[in-house]
């Protein structure tokens, strides 16, 4: 007889943070599920950038009443949605100070870190581990990739604004302090790695090793990193980031033994004759991908956001970055011009650059509306992949003119399985970048040991209490 093998979330909660290359099985569930009622398909986050910010008036709705039925010029791709998405007017970012001539060093490297890098050695990486890295650390326990970063073009910018190291430039992601992510710019290898079957090194059982040992190591881990959240609270702030950095490598340690549980787990499971396939009959089909030909952006773009949705769909993956562009020379001809963006963005009021700058944005948020759609299309469980995610689109400044970051761009779009009301725009919302990112984890379910980069509290009004 077929059984669902329960997780207990406390449990699972004090496993979290591991990365390994399995599928969550159908056979499996929350303990603490309702009964009859059937597995919630679990959330997915994901994240995409476009530099330089916005015109302000054309992007921010006029008011809470209209956002719905008449939403501004920018966000006319986003209509048929737009009860599924939430616009919050209010959000801060990073002051750079002492950082003022580096507003493109510091928009995308801030933009998942809320935090500035170290100002007393600017020639290397050394900065926070970013947002989505801390959710594929824990959300990254059953899928075969811990998170997914896709770019359009090379990182290879060259610039060093106020001596700081060019990674800055053209990276969101990082893993460590100290360690930027790579993102992949070729479709076909981004499909290619999504489905290529390879056994991940170090994640299987060595010889010699035992389920004894693996419940000794389990243990001491829970009982260091206990004790450390608790000395983190009565230490000075150097120490507390030399804790931190010991506390990542200690959970680096944790996702290993996790690897090698769940991977027992698994091999019994399929010794039992028990399917891993965790497909309802309801569920939409993975989508189809068609890489394309030539260098159209606009289909470059949505070839990478359909690779996103197919990650998200099969559970290849529940964590993503895709940055749409970097602040380094990008034009847009596929518009009818040839003006690079970051020029255009310094239009000094005139009408032609506002209208050009207008269209960009309005250009990268289509890309973004499509994905969104598609998700919106695809049944999932009980209701579409879309209501089990949350996206967030945005920019690191909020106007490209003065470099101005008090009030930033952000567009969420999904519904984080229940756990964030959309249909909305607010108006006057109180909060800062890093508030808004340690709010979105909570509503991923990532349990966080110490704030996101500057965050002082969650920002309550964009959630459902359950």
């Amino acid at each position: 007889m077929k059984k669902n093998l329960l997780i207990d979330r406390r449990t699972c909660l004090k496993g979290l943070g591991a990365a390994l290359a399995l599928p969550l099985l159908e056979t499996m569930g929350w303990a603490d599920s309702s009964k009859g009622k059937s597995v919630k398909p679990p959330v997915r986050l994901g994240f995409m950038y476009m530099p330089h910010g916005v015109i302000m008036d054309q992007f921010w709705p006029a008011n809470a009443e209209s956002f719905l039925s008449e939403p501004p010029p920018a966000l006319e791709s986003l209509r048929p949605v737009l009860d599924q998405c939430l616009m919050m007017k209010g959000i801060s970012g990073v002051p750079i100070a002492p950082f003022g001539g580096a507003p493109h060093a510091l928009e995308l490297s801030t933009w998942l870190t809320a935090t500035l890098p170290d100002s007393h050695n600017r020639n290397k990486i050394n900065i926070a581990m970013s947002a989505d890295q801390i959710a594929a650390n824990y959300m990254g326990v059953l899928t075969s990739l811990p998170s997914l970063e896709l770019a359009t073009m090379p990182q290879t910018h060259k610039e060093n604004q106020e001596g700081l190291n060019e990674g800055y430039y053209s990276h969101c992601s990082f893993r460590s302090a100290t360690q930027a992510v790579p993102a992949e710019t070729n479709p076909r290898s981004v499909l290619n790695r999504l489905f290529k079957k390879t056994e991940q090194g170090g994640n299987g059982r060595k010889p010699g090793e035992s389920a004894q040992t693996d419940a000794l190591d389990r243990s001491m881990l829970d009982l260091v990193i206990g004790g450390a959240k608790d000395l983190r609270r009565i230490l000075p702030q150097d120490d507390q980031h030399k804790l931190d950095e010991y506390l990542d490598s200690v959970r680096s340690l944790e996702r290993r033994i996790a690897a090698i549980e769940y991977r027992q787990k698994e091999a019994a499971l399929e010794a039992a004759g028990v399917s891993p396939s965790k497909r309802h009959a309801s569920d939409s089909p993975p989508i189809e991908i068609k890489i394309p030909e030539g260098d159209k952006r606009s289909e470059y773009m949505q070839v990478m956001c359909d690779l996103n949705v197919l990650a998200f769909q099969t559970d290849t993956t529940r964590v993503s970055t895709y940055i749409g562009s970097t602040p380094n020379g990008v034009s847009y001809p596929e518009l009818g011009f040839k003006d690079e963006h970051h020029s255009q963005t310094h239009h000094n009021n005139q009408p032609d650059k506002v209208d050009k700058v207008a269209k960009i944005t309005a250009f990268n948020i289509a890309q973004f509306a499509y994905m969104i759609k598609r998700m919106a299309s695809l049944r999932e469980g009980d209701g579409t992949l879309l209501d089990n995610c949350i996206m967030m689109w945005g920019s690191g400044l909020e106007d490209g003119n003065k470099h101005s970051r008090e009030n930033l761009p952000f567009i969420l779009a999904g519904r984080g399985g229940g756990t964030i009301k959309t249909g909305r725009f607010l108006t006057d919302t109180k909060g800062n970048q890093g508030d808004l990112l340690t709010t979105l984890l909570a509503c991923a379910g990532v349990s966080l040991d110490r704030p996101i980069g500057i965050a002082t509290k969650q920002i309550p009004e964009m959630t459902i209490v359950l």
